[in-house]
């Protein structure tokens, strides 16, 4: 008798649902994911020999670069916002609403109060190219830097009832008065644990 041939069949696995998890996976972590914010100060920060993450939610912190300038930045739009309406209120400073939800969003600036609306106003190039001359500091006739560190944590307190870290990113290039300056200001506020940003040092190669 003559064999019966079998009928092959090529293989089929359905895709579907392996391309509709990745596909969810990676709409996951592009909205999960935070853009890299570019440093306008550049600074070189010193070496450390020990590591010590630095939470990136709840903090402060106050970069010192570009020849002695001052930046600022606070996480969380809501706190920025709190704060620039407590700074516009002293300063005497009406923020429009689109210039809320810029600042709102704005990572990190280094402006004074009188320029900081005509800032808001800038596109994002336009912000890239621009020189932003630092935060005033001056512990004697006018230092914006310790209203913007208050009102902060006056605004972390009552939205979220917590204590805000303070953190202190420095050029290491940088003059020693300048960063004393700003360990004054945060002093001033009774801050006397704050961390200092660092790099991990390399090990020494051995002989």
């Amino acid at each position: 008798m003559p064999r019966v041939k079998v009928t092959r069949k090529s293989t089929f696995i359905d895709m579907t649902a392996m391309c509709d998890v990745a596909f969810l996976l990676l709409t996951f972590f592009i909205l999960t994911a935070k853009p890299k914010v570019e440093d306008p100060t550049k600074a070189e920060v010193p070496p450390s020999s020990k590591e010590q993450p630095v939470p990136e939610d709840n903090l402060a912190l106050v970069t010192i670069g570009g020849t002695n300038k001052v930046f600022y930045s606070v996480s969380g739009s809501d706190i920025r916002k709190e704060a620039l309406n407590a700074m516009g209120e002293k300063y005497k400073v009406t923020f429009t609403p689109e210039e809320q939800e810029r600042f709102a969003v704005t990572e990190v600036f280094g402006v004074p109060m009188n320029q900081l609306k005509s800032y808001l106003d800038m596109s994002v190039e336009e912000r890239k190219t621009y020189q932003q001359p630092g935060i005033p500091t001056d512990t004697t006739t006018n230092n914006e830097l310790s209203n913007w560190v208050l009102t902060s944590r006056q605004a972390d307190k009552a939205l979220h009832d917590r204590d805000l870290q303070l953190a202190i990113k420095g050029d290491r290039k940088e003059q020693y008065p300048v960063i004393k300056t700003v360990i004054g200001v945060l002093q001033g506020q009774k801050i006397n644990k704050f961390s200092l940003i660092t790099v991990l040092a390399k090990a020494p190669k051995k002989k």
